[in-house]
């Protein structure tokens, strides 16, 4: 018996398929206790999101986390579950469809699927899917902005989890980071100007609020926080902030280790007794609204500012499948996979990816 998963009766001439596989992390399948603790389990499971040695993972997850965490986070899913479920999914989903839409709209006709690290979809159910249908051409755009291999690299894990088992192995293109892509950088700029637009100006501070990773990943070479800053310095300098305007700090870390700092829940309160009455909060490495940003910041953060002496505390929402953001991603798409297009698209479509990889040459020119 083969070792290898196959499709015998297919017929190889017509096997041109393409997928576009956009990745975030996951979520329960509902706000509840059972549901969350099926889904920490998994996520915490994962070497590269707790680098520790086998038998101490087990311990912490089993022996600490899995017994206290899951109600606690099961209450806070709760305040965000909405009618379509989970946030992050439903965002997820409406990112993909418009993403297809948008390349469609360009000339490029290429089914656009959303799966999750963790939970579902996953990665390997959606792959399945188009198996059979000749997938040939696959490319994935994890939705960090910014890489670090407890996110970008784990997807990356899970591809290779999932295409070992195959006979034919598609053509895989993986785009690993977009944390200072002009087109995300102004997307996530004119979300704030709409912000300001909407809330009569700027607040005294911006705050940008990005997840957090344990000290030690960074020491080890992880990238992380090194993006995060150069995404906070580009888009200062889009919103025309001065320094003392704007600042970066990180959020949801876990345990008693030291994390990436400054703290946002530290930062949010010393604003507050420090005389800033007015904040706007942001969270750039975060594609879609979730938990992290809905219950952590726009709920816990907005009271931890106010109750120390803050005036008005104002989230922006996520990118979501905003248009300047799905512009940005079909861009980058396009830039990454030139010589995918099929010839029959639309000219222009041609042209524009062509330009696009070319200035991506020159950019990866310009910094050597």
């Amino acid at each position: 018996m083969s070792t290898f998963i196959a499709d015998p009766d297919f017929d190889h001439a017509s096997a041109q398929g393409t997928l576009v596989l956009i990745v975030n992390l996951g979520t329960p399948d509902a706000p509840t206790t059972g549901a969350v603790r099926r889904y920490l389990a998994e996520f915490l499971s994962d070497p590269r999101v707790i680098e520790l040695p086998a038998a101490a993972r087990w311990l912490l997850l089993h022996g600490v986390v899995l017994r206290f965490r899951p109600a606690r986070s099961a209450h806070a899913y709760a305040q965000v579950w909405g009618p379509d479920g989970s946030p992050l999914l439903a965002v997820t989903l409406r990112q993909a469809a418009a993403l297809e839409r948008q390349l469609s709209s360009q000339g490029l006709s290429v089914p656009v699927r959303a799966a999750m690290r963790y939970g579902n979809p996953s990665i390997a159910a959606v792959l399945r899917e188009f198996r059979g249908q000749g997938l040939r051409r696959l490319l994935v755009l994890p939705m960090y902005p910014q890489y670090s291999g407890s996110t970008t690299g784990s997807v990356m894990d899970a591809l290779g989890d999932e295409l070992r088992k195959w006979r034919w192995v598609p053509e895989l293109r993986f785009i690993n980071s977009y944390y200072d892509d002009h087109r995300y950088i102004e997307a996530l700029a004119a979300s704030v100007r709409a912000a300001w637009a909407t809330n009569g100006g700027p607040a005294q501070r911006l705050l940008m609020s990005f997840h957090g990773l344990p000290q030690r990943y960074l020491m080890a070479g992880d990238p992380y926080y090194c993006h995060c800053q150069m995404t906070a310095r580009l888009l200062t300098e889009a919103l025309q902030l001065d320094a003392k305007d704007a600042q970066v700090s990180f959020q949801s870390r876990v345990g008693r280790e030291q994390w990436l700092t400054p703290y946002t829940d530290g930062t949010l309160r010393a604003l507050g007794a420090d005389g800033v009455e007015s904040l706007d909060v942001v969270c750039p490495g975060f594609s879609a609204d979730c938990l992290e940003t809905l219950e952590e910041i726009d709920i816990q953060g907005r009271e931890q500012f106010l109750s120390a002496g803050g005036k008005r505390f104002n989230y922006i929402p996520a990118l979501n499948d905003d248009e300047p953001h799905i512009r940005a991603l079909a861009d980058i798409v396009l830039q990454r996979s030139p010589d995918w297009i099929d010839e029959r698209a639309d000219p222009s479509t041609l042209q524009r990816s062509a330009a696009l990889a070319q200035q991506a040459r020159n950019v990866l020119v310009s910094k050597v």
